[in-house]
């Protein structure tokens, strides 16, 4: 088999490591731990799915996947033809991506890469589409994200941003998330869907909305427009 790579394509820009990056609360052997628990749930999703669904990727688009974490919607996107750029500043993320990726019948069409939302390593105007799936609280610098994000995709390139709100007591996993927090606090940031719309829309996207609404019968907050 092929080896995964994890490096960006050889017709991309140098870009900075993006060690650093990502939340603080993710990195060492703490961030290990909290996501090997967390990989029987994170390996699959209906969420990331119906995100892939909603960007419609397809064959012969360039595509990146935000915060990739374990890959769902990667492999999803890669299974519809696309090239994906899978983007995580996780190195144990990166890992089992990589080794996924060797199961995939299109991994030829994955590459691994170290980045994050503040530092995405492919080359401006570059993108079909882009969307993030539970990665958004995570950003340590919002406008630096949104301007990385509108550098990457081309005039006309698709946005889906979605993360899944566990604050919303509808939503299955509320009550194990507020006793988790009650224990050790939460140190990831608040995301205003309408707050990251208006922000895309002064940067020059079209057609933005922001709102809370259900993705994949999940409250979730979900932001998607494309780019002017």
């Amino acid at each position: 088999m092929d080896p995964a790579p994890e490096h960006p394509h050889r017709h991309e820009q140098p870009h900075a490591p993006s060690r650093g990056h990502g939340h603080s609360h993710d990195r060492g052997w703490a961030g290990v731990v909290r996501y090997a628990r967390l990989l029987p749930v994170m390996w699959r999703s209906e969420v990331s799915t119906a995100v892939v669904a909603l960007a419609a990727p397809v064959r012969g688009e360039r595509v990146v996947d935000l915060g990739s974490g374990m890959g769902p919607a990667t492999v999803e996107a890669a299974r519809r033809g696309a090239s994906v750029v899978a983007v995580d500043p996780t190195p144990f993320m990166r890992h089992l991506l990589s080794v996924r990726r060797l199961a995939q019948r299109a991994r030829r069409g994955i590459s691994v890469v170290d980045g994050a939302a503040e530092a995405i390593p492919v080359v401006d105007g570059s993108i079909d589409a882009l969307w993030s799936v539970n990665s958004m609280h995570h950003w340590t610098d919002l406008a630096r994200a949104l301007g990385e994000i509108h550098r990457v995709l081309r005039p006309g390139g698709r946005l889906v941003l979605v993360d899944e709100d566990f604050d919303n007591p509808a939503h299955p996993f509320h009550a194990a998330l507020q006793r988790r927090r009650a224990g050790h606090g939460h140190p990831f940031e608040a995301i205003d869907p309408v707050d990251v719309a208006g922000r895309l829309r002064r940067l020059g996207f079209e057609s933005v909305h922001g709102a809370l609404e259900p993705m994949a019968g999940r409250p979730a907050k979900v932001v998607r427009g494309s780019k002017g």
